[in-house]
Formats: C-alpha cells, sequence, structure tokens
C-alpha cells in the first residue's frame, strides 16, 4: 500500500475515533481545563473614601475568620503550581498563587497599603491564613519533617464584598461591593493543581522541597504523598457529589454563587458527614453590598436571617470552618470560627448607631474625577421620578444634592420606618416585597422554604426545614464558643447585635436603599440584568443572553460591559430557571411583576442621572 495512503486511511480513523469518542473527550477537556478570563494585569488601583481607614481595611482584607476554605494547608497553597501542563516534561510552572494569575479568578490583589521593602506582597483582598488546622479525618495536619501543626488557609467575607470596576485603564475598588470572582472554577483549578503535584512527573519533588526542604528523608516525603492523596480523596468526593446533583444545579459563573446552598452543604453534608444532604446551587445570587447592612431588621436577599451573629458565622462555617457535628467525645459544634474577629468586622461594617446619617463602611460616591460627572438638572428630573415610582419600595433617598429641599432628611426623619434593638439603638426596617408583585425569579426563596435536611436525634435540632435547622446549629456554634471563653451575659447580646436569633422563610425580597447602588452590577437578586438601563426597561427589551467577565465600567447605563463575550466569561441564560430576568418591570402592560408605567428613554436617563448621586 502506497504511504500517502496509509496516511489518508490513518486520518480517516483518527477522525472516526474523535468522532465516536468525542463526549468523552468534551468531558475529559471540560473537567481538567480552568475556564477564566485572560486579563490584563491590573493599573494600580484607586481606592474612594468609604469612612473606613486603609489600616483597618488592611486588617478587614485578611483578618483570620477561622475558615479552612480550600482543605489544604497555607504552606501547601503557597508551594503549588498553576494547574498547566508543560511543554517539556519536567518545567516548571509558574506559582499558584502569583497575583496576576489569581486576578483571572476575580480576586483582587490588596495594594491599599503600600509595600514594604522586604516584605513579600500580601495575598489579594479575602485571602487569610489561619491557625493550625485539622485534616479530613479530625487529626492536626502536620508538617511531616518538623512535626509542628501547619497552619489553615481560607477566604473572608471580603473576598465576595469586595467590589471594582475599570474606567480607561483607572482600576476602582469598591468596599463592601459585590465581588466579581469566579469561584467554581477556582475551586476545579486548586484540584487540578493538587492532582498535578500527585501524578506529573518533577512536581511532587519540587512540592516536597518547598514543605519539607530538599534534605528531607524519604520516609518524610512519603508522609507528604499520604497527606496530598487525603486531600485529593476529598476534592474526588467534592466532585462526585457536585456530579449527583449537576441535573439541579446552575452555572454560577463570575459574580454570583449559592451561597445559603452552599452554607447548607458544607453543614449539613460534609460536617455531618451525609451525603442524602447534598443540594443542587439551584438558586445563585448576585454578592450583595454590604454597607449599612449591620442596621436593617433582616438580612439576605429573602429576609431570612435577623441577628448579625447567625449571618456572619453561618458565612464562616459555609466557607469551610471546622465544625464538630459527629464526635460527642471532641465537644458537638466545636468549631474553629472566631466569633471575637467577626464581631469586630461588624463593628467595622456597621459603624454609629444612624441618628440621623450612617458611619462605619459607607457607600461610595460617584467618582466625577474618574467617570464622566453627572448632570445635576438632569439628576433632579430624576429625582422627581425616583420620588414617585422608586421610594414606595426602596425608602426616600438617604442623602443626594439632587433632592428637593422637602424630601431631604425624610429617610432618618420618619420614624415609621424605624423600630429599635433590644439596647434601644435604631433599626432600620427593610421592605420585604412578596415575589408574586414584583414578579422576579423565585428560586432562591422558593428553594430555602423548600429544602429539608436530615439530621441525628442527638444534635438536638428541633425543625428539618434547612433554614431553621442551620439557624440552631449556628446557634449552637455561637454559645459554644461563648461557654468555652467565658463570654458574660452582656458581651453576648452586644456580640448578637442586641438582636435575637429568629429565622423566616417568606416568598419575598427585600427592598433596600439604593445608597451607592451604581457601583453594584449586574442587577436583581440573581445578577439576571446586566445594567440599571435595561433593569429600567421592558423585560423584553432586556437582554436575554448576556456574558459576566468583563470589568469595564460602562458609566451611560450603569454596568459592566456585557454585549461581546470576551474569552471564558460566563454565558448567562435568562431562561434558566434561577436566571431569569422578569420582574420588576415598568411596561403600560399589565402582567405579572408589573411595577409601575413604561419610562420613556428621556425619563430612564434622568433616573440614572439621579441613582449616580446618591
Amino acid at each position: 500500500m502506497r504511504r500517502r495512503t496509509k496516511i489518508i486511511i490513518a486520518a480517516l480513523v483518527a477522525i472516526g475515533a474523535l468522532a465516536f469518542f468525542k463526549d468523552d473527550i468534551d468531558s475529559v477537556w471540560t473537567n481538567t481545563h480552568v475556564n477564566v478570563v485572560d486579563y490584563q494585569p491590573p493599573k494600580q488601583p484607586v481606592w474612594l473614601d468609604q469612612g473606613v481607614s486603609k489600616k483597618d481595611l488592611s486588617w478587614f482584607y485578611h483578618a483570620d475568620q477561622g475558615t479552612r476554605t480550600f482543605g489544604i494547608p497555607y504552606d501547601w497553597f503557597m508551594a503549588l503550581e498553576q494547574p498547566t501542563i508543560p511543554w517539556l516534561l519536567f518545567t516548571r510552572t509558574s506559582p499558584f498563587h502569583d497575583t496576576d494569575y489569581l486576578d483571572r479568578f476575580g480576586f483582587i490583589p490588596d495594594k491599599v497599603l503600600p509595600d514594604e521593602p522586604g516584605k513579600p506582597a500580601p495575598l489579594p483582598i479575602g485571602f487569610a491564613k489561619g491557625t493550625p488546622m485539622l485534616d479530613s479525618t479530625g487529626a492536626p495536619w502536620r508538617n511531616p519533617r518538623t512535626m509542628e501543626g501547619m497552619n489553615a488557609f481560607g477566604l473572608t467575607c471580603s473576598a465576595c464584598h469586595t467590589g471594582r470596576f475599570v474606567y480607561k485603564d483607572t482600576t476602582v475598588i469598591v468596599d463592601g461591593g459585590p465581588a466579581l470572582t469566579n469561584l467554581s472554577e477556582f475551586q476545579k483549578g486548586l484540584g487540578l493543581s493538587l492532582a498535578l503535584t500527585r501524578y506529573w512527573p518533577g512536581r511532587f519533588g519540587r512540592f516536597a522541597d518547598a514543605i519539607l526542604g530538599t534534605d528531607s528523608t524519604l520516609e518524610q516525603r512519603m508522609t507528604l504523598r499520604g497527606q496530598l492523596d487525603l486531600a485529593l480523596q476529598q476534592y474526588g468526593k467534592m466532585a462526585t457529589l457536585e456530579a449527583s446533583v449537576a441535573s439541579t444545579s446552575v452555572d454560577e459563573g463570575y459574580g454570583r454563587l449559592d451561597a445559603l446552598n452552599r452554607i447548607g452543604n458544607q453543614v449539613f453534608s460534609r460536617d455531618l458527614n451525609n451525603d442524602a444532604n447534598y443540594a443542587g446551587h439551584s438558586a445563585p445570587v448576585h454578592f450583595p453590598r454590604i454597607w449599612n447592612a449591620p442596621w436593617f431588621d433582616w438580612v439576605q436577599y429573602n429576609g431570612s436571617i435577623m441577628q448579625p451573629m447567625v449571618r456572619n458565622a453561618g458565612e464562616s462555617l459555609g466557607v469551610s470552618s471546622e465544625l464538630n457535628l459527629t464526635d460527642p467525645s471532641k465537644g458537638l459544634f466545636k468549631s474553629s470560627a472566631r466569633l471575637d474577629v467577626l464581631h469586630e468586622m461588624e463593628k467595622m461594617i456597621a459603624g454609629a448607631a444612624p441618628v440621623d446619617k450612617f458611619t462605619g463602611l459607607m457607600s461610595p460616591k460617584w467618582p466625577g474625577k474618574i467617570l464622566p460627572p453627572y448632570d445635576l438638572k438632569l439628576a433632579r428630573e430624576g429625582a422627581a421620578l425616583y420620588k414617585k415610582h422608586c421610594s414606595g419600595c426602596h425608602r426616600p433617598a438617604i442623602e443626594s444634592e439632587a433632592l428637593a429641599d422637602e424630601d431631604k432628611g425624610e429617610f432618618f426623619r420618619n420614624r415609621k420606618w424605624w423600630t429599635t434593638n433590644d439596647a434601644g439603638e435604631p433599626i432600620l426596617v427593610v421592605n420585604l416585597i412578596p415575589i408574586d408583585h414584583v414578579g422576579t425569579d423565585d428560586a432562591q426563596a422558593q428553594d430555602m422554604l423548600a429544602r429539608t435536611v436530615a439530621v441525628p436525634p442527638s444534635l438536638g435540632i428541633t425543625n428539618p426545614s434547612f433554614g431553621f435547622a442551620l439557624s440552631e446549629v449556628v446557634e449552637k456554634v455561637a454559645n459554644a464558643w461563648y461557654d468555652k471563653n467565658n463570654t458574660p451575659s452582656e458581651e453576648r447580646q452586644k456580640m448578637n447585635g442586641y438582636r435575637p436569633d429568629k429565622i423566616q422563610a417568606p416568598l419575598k425580597y427585600k427592598a433596600r436603599s439604593l445608597n451607592g447602588v451604581w457601583a453594584t452590577p449586574p442587577y436583581l437578586h440573581n445578577g439576571s440584568v446586566p445594567t440599571i438601563y435595561a433593569l429600567l426597561s421592558r423585560v423584553k427589551d432586556r437582554p436575554s443572553i448576556f456574558y459576566l467577565g468583563s470589568r469595564e465600567y460602562l458609566p451611560g447605563d450603569l454596568g459592566y460591559a456585557w454585549k461581546e463575550s470576551i474569552p471564558n466569561s460566563s454565558r448567562f441564560d435568562t431562561s434558566i430557571r434561577g436566571n431569569s430576568n422578569k420582574g420588576h418591570e415598568f411596561s403600560n402592560e399589565k402582567g405579572a411583576g408589573v411595577i409601575g408605567p413604561e419610562l420613556t428613554d428621556p425619563e430612564r436617563r434622568a433616573l440614572i442621572e439621579f441613582i449616580k448621586t446618591l
């Protein structure tokens, strides 16, 4: 047979094999390829003045809440290489912790304080080095050579609640704003890096050198390899659980997370060692802004949690603080969660009790020297439209130079919108709007109400409904911490925000004040509308498909650039349950979710100018 004929036959066989195994190849590629945007390194960022000093922000970004988010020690993270395969077999790849690489997942480089000579650059905002940790068996995680405890590494609340946008090469940081991170791809990347460390030629040797030293013994290296196998088993189990609920899960992508279901999975499945309690990520939500939130009577999008400590300790448990729910001999409800640190964070965000203004972490002001200045005359027209169409749900604007004189101060002056906590401090009554009125996607509220968990009698949990069971667990965790630290009763009440542990699961969403909302795209609780201009439009005029991942800010429409797909951005399909962009509609057509008359383009533009002043 002629050589050319053999080549053609071989090519045809290869094409046939590729076609036959296409699904398998697609699956392998999907599961072994990290899909993150390849951003250009950011310019020197600008921090807006939001009432918190840079020194306090630096603490807030990295304070240890007791979390062990990724199940490996800090030293491991610093020794791992990026999950890429080099052309040359034994070539070292770049460090996983490289700032520009982590920035691709949306984690913001921390430049709030000047670099100190001789001191390594800090981890990105929201990364914290913790105290010595336990491995997945509950044993202390020790360095096989020194036998010293290995410190934890995890996320803090600032990882999800620090925003950023770019305008004409200027990067603007929005403290307390929604992050544009892709946590699921980060977890995949970390798992792939661990697997390559274990199996790719040369990587384990370099890893062992970094952790143990170049003169460590074979026995010490084999012990380290056993620890690595244990970590990979946990990642493999997570992958199996995720696959088991894939049919009910919705892609979170950039800027979204199904936070409540993730907390439930961590506590009632992983900590309780019960795979049956694992649920799909069926209702991803846009990371909420957190300024002023300590003074709300109810928090979470569906207004489900009252007490600040339950909110904060629940978040800490959800990002994998250690929690014992299975071994009474070690103290049930014992946790690594740092309630003292969580309380200090809450105080920083809250500031003083509001009487005629909010303090603490304040909402950002429109940076007119970076973005185009707003049109004050047009904003005053928008103020009248806001009063007519928006203030009934969102309350009067807190402050704005565009407000009419008679409307200034009304937010604090009208006491029907205020109540008090047990210490007599003012608490804002946030308006909760029935979903059948506002018409927005109901998955987050419905799924919290419907989810139940199986809990053993030994834990003394009285209600199998997910939200209520979680509240009981968190309260027991908090009380265990208070008891261990001999916390006096008065101090406990203070750390609890002088509010009881109350939970509800209404089919409602809260309509909070709109100060700073211009800096918090995308919009609606599930992030299904990319800009405020689109939100003020009819549903049929909103994009049904758009992309999240670009940081480019659109000052005319108030949102991120969304029309063009940049490589590896998240495709947002609003036809999927959990992703609906319906509701909160201004239209002349009657129907569910229509909350006001159709707005003309000049009216939408006037409202946008007013929103810039908030």
